[in-house]
C-alpha cells in the first residue's frame, strides 16, 4: 500500500498540465466520445479535425495530445479538474469548445442521451448558457 501511495506522488511530469486548456478540452472530447459505450472511428476524426482545426496543430502534437487525454480520462473521477480552467477562458473560447463537443457528438450521425446529458453537464461547468448549448446543438446536427 505504501509503494501505491508513493507511486501515486512520485508520477512523473507529463508534456501537459491539466491547467493547459489543450489538454482539458482533448480529455473532455475523448470521454465525450466514449460515453455511450464504444468510440467510433467517425468520432476520432472528429477529435483530431476539432483539435487540429482549433490549436493549429500538427498530426504528430494531435496523436500525442490524445494519447495523454486518453490516459488522464482513465484516471478521473469527475469533470471537475478539466472545466476548471476552461472556465478562466473568453466566452468565445467557451462556446467554441461546446461546438467541439456537439462536433463529436454528431460525428456518427446520432445524438445517444448519454452524449447529450454529458455536453450539457459541461456547458454548464464552463458557464455556456443552454439557449448557446441548443443553438450550437442546432447548427451541428444540421451539417
Amino acid at each position: 500500500m505504501f509503494e501505491a501511495i508513493t507511486r501515486l506522488f512520485n508520477k512523473p511530469e507529463t508534456a501537459h498540465s491539466l491547467h493547459d486548456p489543450k489538454l482539458a478540452v482533448a480529455v473532455l472530447l475523448v470521454h465525450l466520445a466514449a460515453v455511450d459505450g464504444q468510440m467510433k472511428d467517425e468520432e476520432r476524426k472528429a477529435i483530431r479535425g476539432a483539435l487540429q482545426d482549433h490549436y493549429d496543430m500538427d498530426e504528430a502534437a494531435v496523436d500525442r495530445l490524445i494519447k495523454e487525454a486518453a490516459l488522464r480520462d482513465a484516471e478521473a473521477v469527475d469533470f471537475y479538474k478539466f472545466t476548471q480552467g476552461i472556465t478562466q477562458l473568453e466566452m468565445e473560447d467557451r462556446i467554441e469548445i461546446v461546438r467541439m463537443m456537439w462536433t463529436v457528438v454528431f460525428a456518427d450521425k446520432k445524438n445517444h442521451e448519454l452524449e447529450d446529458n454529458m455536453v450539457w453537464r459541461i456547458a454548464e461547468l464552463i458557464g455556456v448558457s443552454s439557449r448557446d448549448r441548443t443553438i450550437l446543438r442546432n447548427q451541428i446536427s444540421k451539417s
